[in-house]
């Protein structure tokens, strides 16, 4: 018996998601390459740790709080995923640091195919994570990265999505 050819893996554009403008255009970016490649969106939105606290308790409701407003905020971004893709993006809450998490991410989930984030399109610099993975760090990424500028308009990622 013939074996059948296997079907490739669809693409997954990660977007690490916070309220930035410029995580906007990143995610939007991502949607549309999503669409046109028959791939997916997968989000990642990391929380910080609770400071240090004496009662755990404490720490235990300053994590339920942030982990209520880590959902409402992802939901919102991924309900433009879902409008833009035609399908809900896979989601990722994590707690730490982000640039760590997002390792540790990329790391796990081999289906994770191009990391998409945004640059500030203010003269305040890049952002972290794009600092951080546009220059020595690009070497413990897996994937590829896109770089989507804070400063091009839907219109303008649209022709070259």
């Amino acid at each position: 018996m013939a074996q059948q050819p296997s079907k490739p893996t669809a693409r997954v554009f990660l977007v690490v998601v916070d309220e930035s403008p410029e995580m906007r255009k990143a995610l939007y970016y991502a949607c549309r390459r999503a669409k046109r490649t028959g791939g997916r969106v997968a989000m990642l939105y990391v929380m910080a740790p609770p400071e240090a606290q004496q009662w755990g308790s404490v720490a235990d409701l300053m994590r339920q709080e942030a982990r209520q407003q880590a959902e409402e905020i992802v939901a919102q971004h991924a309900e433009t995923a879902a409008s833009l893709t035609g399908q809900p993006p896979t989601i990722h809450i994590r707690e730490g640091k982000p640039r760590d998490e997002l390792l540790k991410l990329i790391a796990e989930d081999h289906s994770i195919s191009v990391l998409v984030l945004g640059s500030a399109s203010s003269g305040e610099g890049p952002g972290p994570l794009v600092t951080s993975f546009a220059g020595k760090g690009a070497s413990q990424l897996r994937i590829p990265l896109t770089i989507v500028p804070g400063v091009l308009t839907e219109a303008e990622i649209d022709e070259i999505s």
